[in-house]
């Protein structure tokens, strides 16, 4: 019988986890300290439960962590990991060091099925979700664990596709008893799936990025075939309803294409539609991807489109790129070891 893993479990599991090996319930709270702040590898270090408790719990219960199987290492200094799944599955996720600041791009998928037209992921199609343990691991056994600051969902997959494991992990993040972070230091981006959308906006603190790419629907259909299932329209409207001036932040994600999303009517478009929300637009280089009509903006441009958007009071930054030449940049997340195999 395969060990159920503790990681990954809320308080309550665990109660009924002890509860069920025969131990007192208040070993719950040991546990989960054990698990989310000591961050141990196997039960058999779990000191303060007695010897005869702890092989109890063994009986049926493992930590539920995994090493990575590869690593690969920018010259930017950026690293991107290979992680197993409980389901035998691989996913990577992407480690960017950045002065003080640390961050880790998780993800939440095996594949993707969103099928954005400029994106690696979606080319390696839907393998399977996630489990909030899958998702956990990914800073679990991260290396540079303890010099994180900041998780990004922005790896593989699209997180509100997978939204009963992602608010469970970012609940573990953020509870007292978990990883005890301020949701402000988690970020979990969407296309925009209506129900996961919703979930998250009364479910969670996180801050909130939405995948853009074209403020004109029937443009961005063409680019992101996601826009035929929750338009732009709907969901602007939702977010119009919410307060984002206090604790959590909008942003949108603005992949810039060469002659495609970057003229003109464009930016006058984006200030109409994001002007009356407080938000923020992040524009990316698009990182050529083998068969694809699609090009990157010029420099000139990525800095044009972001003058533009400010000075009629849109809040824009360019997003440095990092981790290009290991595949590790927005959009390039492909996982060769599965599409090999």
């Amino acid at each position: 019988m395969e060990k159920k893993s503790l990681l990954g479990m809320n308080l309550d599991e665990l109660k009924a986890a002890v509860t069920e090996a025969g131990l007192p319930a208040f070993a719950a709270k040991q546990v989960a300290r054990w698990i989310y702040v000591q961050h141990v590898s196997s039960i058999d270090e779990m000191t303060n439960i007695s010897l005869k408790n702890r092989e109890a719990l063994k009986e049926r219960y493992a930590i539920g962590c995994a090493a990575h199987t590869d690593c690969q290492c920018s010259i930017d200094g950026t690293r991107k990991y290979l992680f197993p799944t409980r389901d035998g599955q691989l996913v990577e996720s992407v480690y960017i060091p950045d002065g003080e600041r640390a961050t880790l791009c998780v993800s939440s998928q095996a594949g993707c099925r969103m099928g954005c037209r400029f994106c690696m992921t979606g080319r390696q199609g839907f393998q399977g979700n996630l489990s909030a343990t899958d998702i956990l691991n990914q800073i679990y056994s991260l290396p540079e664990r303890d010099t994180l600051t900041n998780v990004v969902f922005m790896g593989q997959g699209e997180p509100f596709d997978n939204i009963d494991a992602v608010l469970k992990a970012t609940q573990l993040l953020t509870a007292d008893y978990g990883y005890a972070w301020s949701p402000k230091r988690i970020t979990v981006s969407t296309v925009g799936v209506r129900k996961g959308l919703t979930r998250f906006l009364e479910e969670s603190d996180c801050h909130l990025a939405i995948s853009l790419h074209n403020p004109f629907p029937a443009e961005r259909l063409e680019m992101m075939p996601a826009e035929n299932a929750y338009s732009l329209t709907e969901f602007l409207t939702l977010l119009k309803q919410y307060d984002w001036t206090h604790q959590r932040r909008l942003s949108f994600e603005y992949i810039v294409f060469g002659g495609l999303n970057d003229m003109p009517r464009h930016a006058k478009e984006l200030v109409k539609l994001l002007g009356p929300i407080e938000c923020r637009v992040n524009l990316i280089r698009f990182h050529q991807i083998p068969d694809t009509p699609f090009k990157g903006a010029s420099e000139e441009t990525m800095i044009w489109l972001r003058d533009y958007l400010t000075q009629h009071g849109v809040t824009t930054t360019i997003r440095a790129s990092r981790g290009q030449d290991i595949y590790a940049a927005c959009g390039l997340l492909h996982n060769k070891k599965t599409t090999e195999a």
